[in-house]
């Protein structure tokens, strides 16, 4: 049994969040969703890309770590977009089993460090068409963590839906992708356990 600390977009926690959890949770893992919104739960990216603005980045990346405090060291780290990066930064400051990265990674040099932590294996999934992968950064990030001589999976699925695993976004789930997810993270967990 692993521990995993899970961190949400910046939508919140919503189903996409919870079904991972459960996932995790019925395979016999501890999971530790964390709510850097207290409850709020946002249904448009417009309206809470400005709230995180308004509570600002480095806020959000003390919660985070103040979060997983209580766990020992060797537990995971899981992110939905935003969530990505604070998973990121969380594996960059204490020692995790691996990093599971949904719909969002950015290069390392943005969380104030030069290389990745070669114990710390890496999964990442995408949509092909994700609107807000736009730039090469999971891309330079995975060539980071390749440079580090940590373990990469690095997983792209058919579709244009940036939390695709969400159901309760039905303009971007896609269910097959989420299967997918479902059962490559499981592995992952299971696999570095």
């Amino acid at each position: 049994m692993s521990s995993v600390a899970i961190f949400h977009s910046v939508l919140g926690v919503r189903q996409g969040v919870t079904d991972l959890a459960s996932l995790f949770e019925s395979n016999g893992h501890r999971v530790v969703v964390v709510d850097q919104y207290e409850g709020r739960i946002f249904d448009d990216y417009e309206t809470a890309s400005g709230y995180v603005d308004e509570v600002g980045f480095p806020a959000l990346m003390r919660v985070a770590l103040d979060a997983v405090a209580d766990l020992d060291d060797g537990f995971f780290v899981a992110g939905f977009s935003n969530g990505a990066g604070m998973a990121q930064h969380v594996a960059l400051n204490r020692r995790t089993a691996g990093a599971l990265l949904l719909s969002g990674a950015m290069p390392i040099q943005y969380l104030g460090a030069e290389t990745w932590p070669q114990a710390t294996p890496v999964q990442i999934h995408f949509t092909l068409g994700d609107p807000f992968h736009d730039d090469d950064g999971p891309e330079q990030f995975a060539q980071q963590v390749l440079a580090s001589r940590a373990s990469l999976e690095f997983y792209e699925y058919p579709g244009s839906g940036h939390l695709f695993t969400d159901p309760s976004l039905p303009g971007e789930y896609d269910a097959r992708g989420a299967a997918l997810v479902a059962a490559r993270s499981l592995r992952f967990v299971d696999d570095s356990d």
